[in-house]
């Protein structure tokens, strides 16, 4: 059975060091960020201190905007309408730019890199991370493995 490549990760209920010892134990070797906005209240998890957590365990970082929710969608989300945050990420991912950095997501899979997505949704059937892999996986046959860290 060959590893998986490709794994998912939200920081929700999580502290930032949780979330590195998941990534770290799971041999993650790339952190790809799909948030659109890659800031957070969250101690740890905004872009440069994620970024910089990651690299100390020597796991690299790349943030991906054009693969994360539009406003509108986050907003939908946030009320619990999943289905309305689907379609409208559903449209966004239509555009060039989210067809470009897809195509970029999907060459590093390809390259056999160990690829993490994280966005902030602890369970991934209601995170856009879930849709992103779904597509990787169109194109790429990878397993994905759906990280969780520890809760608080």
């Amino acid at each position: 059975m060959s590893d998986p490549t490709l794994f998912t990760i939200g920081y929700e209920q999580a502290s930032s060091s949780a979330v590195l010892d998941e990534l770290a134990q799971a041999g993650v070797e790339l952190l790809v960020d799909v948030r659109a906005v890659a800031a957070s209240r969250r101690a740890g998890f905004s872009k440069t201190l994620l970024a910089a957590g990651v690299a100390e365990r020597g796991i690299g970082y790349l943030h991906l905007r054009g693969l994360g929710t539009p406003a509108e969608g986050r907003q939908a989300a946030r009320s619990g309408q999943h289905a309305t945050m689907q379609r409208i990420f559903a449209a966004h991912m239509a555009t060039p730019t989210a067809q470009e950095q897809l195509d970029e997501l999907i060459g590093l899979v390809e390259a056999g890199r160990r690829v993490c997505l994280l966005c902030f949704e602890r369970h991934p059937e209601h995170c856009h991370r879930l849709i992103v892999a779904n597509l990787v996986c169109e194109r790429v046959e990878v397993p994905v493995t759906h990280l969780m860290a520890a809760p608080l």
